[in-house]
């Protein structure tokens, strides 16, 4: 390789001696040459240091290979379990996947849509903060770049969404619990951070007046998505203050329920079922780590791989109609019970 660094394509293409237009067609679409200048091009980049910039590239491109993947939080494993799938499938399909975190962050979720759109991206999987998002940054973005949200639904916004059906899944694990022991008190945030909690506290009540138990909420402080430190502590201040009304608990999500289990540790209670046993607790999501919980934790699952492909399919064939859907796509797919340990 030739010592000398080339630094644009400008340069590239006069030590190559191709012309600045073929070269730059070339990084658009190899095939899109003749095999001879493809042949000579490729033997200049053997020789020099250089590596085209794709960002600066797309941004003159009327559509690109990137697709971007936005989640609100990618230390939380539900979203990099999403994050995971939805990368690979692009990657599948020959597109390039670009994914970034907002960190539970409205001003990062607006910067992360603004460096999206700088790269004309040929579409997007967005997965909103919800009640925190900026409602006119988003709709602003979804009405440039083809866009399918996931996991969190803000009505209205982008081609269509792909998400949990949280109110089966909630019937679901509801009825259970009350079938095979103690009602259950529903354990949350009193301000959630994910908008899904609101629909599983909506549907808990609904669930209980329907079987004649009233709804007990046990709704504590906290904000952000250190669910796990917030379940251990409020969980705690709860036991230590008799404030639990029943010996089973249901929490609005996995994470919170995992915290829980350790407060009811830390106060010498013991989980599960049967005797001996002084508290029943399940979740909901399948959080990747629920299974290896001690004791496992009874919860209702996401079809995260079917939520993760119905997206992709609809994200690509919106790319292919040029963005022309007749209206907003509403899918959910629907909760299984997964009953272990815990309750």
């Amino acid at each position: 390789m030739s010592g000398r660094k080339i630094r644009n394509m400008e340069e590239f293409a006069e030590v190559s001696g191709i012309s600045r237009p073929t070269v730059s067609k070339y990084f658009h679409d190899p095939d899109s040459v003749r095999k001879s200048t493809r042949a000579r091009i490729e033997r200049a980049l053997e020789e020099y240091d250089y590596r085209p910039n794709i960002f600066a590239i797309n941004q003159n491109r009327k559509l690109t290979k990137n697709i971007g993947i936005v989640v609100p939080y990618l230390a939380d494993p539900v979203f990099a379990e999403f994050a995971r799938k939805l990368e690979m499938l692009v990657n599948a399909a020959g597109f390039r996947p670009i994914l970034l975190s907002s960190h539970g962050d409205s001003a990062q979720e607006v910067e992360n849509l603004e460096s999206l759109r700088a790269i004309k991206p040929a579409g997007a999987l967005l997965a909103p903060l919800g009640r925190t998002s900026d409602r006119s940054a988003v709709e602003s973005f979804c009405d440039a770049v083809p866009s399918v949200l996931f996991d969190s639904n803000i009505k209205g916004l982008g081609n269509g969404f792909i998400g949990h059906n949280n109110s089966q899944a909630t019937s679901l694990i509801c009825e259970y619990l009350c079938r095979t022991g103690q009602p259950p008190a529903f354990f949350e945030m009193r301000t959630p951070s994910n908008p899904n909690a609101y629909r599983r506290r909506q549907t808990y009540c609904e669930v209980m007046e329907g079987l004649g138990h009233e709804p007990m909420l046990l709704q504590v402080e906290g904000d952000g998505w250190e669910f796990e430190r917030i379940g251990m502590e409020q969980g705690i201040k709860l036991i230590e203050a008799h404030g639990l009304p029943t010996d089973t608990v249901l929490c609005s999500n996995d994470r919170l329920a995992i915290g829980l289990l350790a407060a009811a540790f830390h106060k010498g209670l013991r989980v599960g079922r049967g005797p001996g046993t002084a508290l029943r607790i399940a979740g909901h999501d399948d959080h990747p780590f629920s299974r290896y919980t001690c004791p496992p934790l009874t919860t209702v699952s996401h079809d995260y791989s079917a939520i993760a492909e119905r997206s992709v399919e609809l994200l690509f064939s919106l790319i292919e109609s040029g963005l022309g859907a007749a209206e907003r796509v509403e899918v959910f797919f629907d909760g299984k019970l997964l009953m272990r340990q815990s309750a």
